[in-house]
């Protein structure tokens, strides 16, 4: 692995742990404001932390492609 696809895999997996740290928070904040609404409120934050999972993984492959 080269140097650039080492701080590119890096920092895929930096942002998708601010990322995933972001949905969870405000899931909480929203449970909290409104427990009536937790089970939505748990789907749609199910649904973007797979989302930026996803691209976290985009991005570790392609800084792995690139050589």
């Amino acid at each position: 692995m080269t140097g650039l696809a080492a701080i590119g895999a890096g920092l895929a997996a930096i942002a998708a742990g601010l990322g995933i740290g972001l949905v969870g928070s405000n899931a909480v904040q929203g449970i909290a404001r409104q427990p009536e609404a937790t089970k939505q409120i748990n789907g749609a934050m199910i649904l973007a932390a797979a989302l930026v999972e996803g691209v976290a993984i985009i991005g570790m492959v392609l800084s792995f492609l690139i050589k």
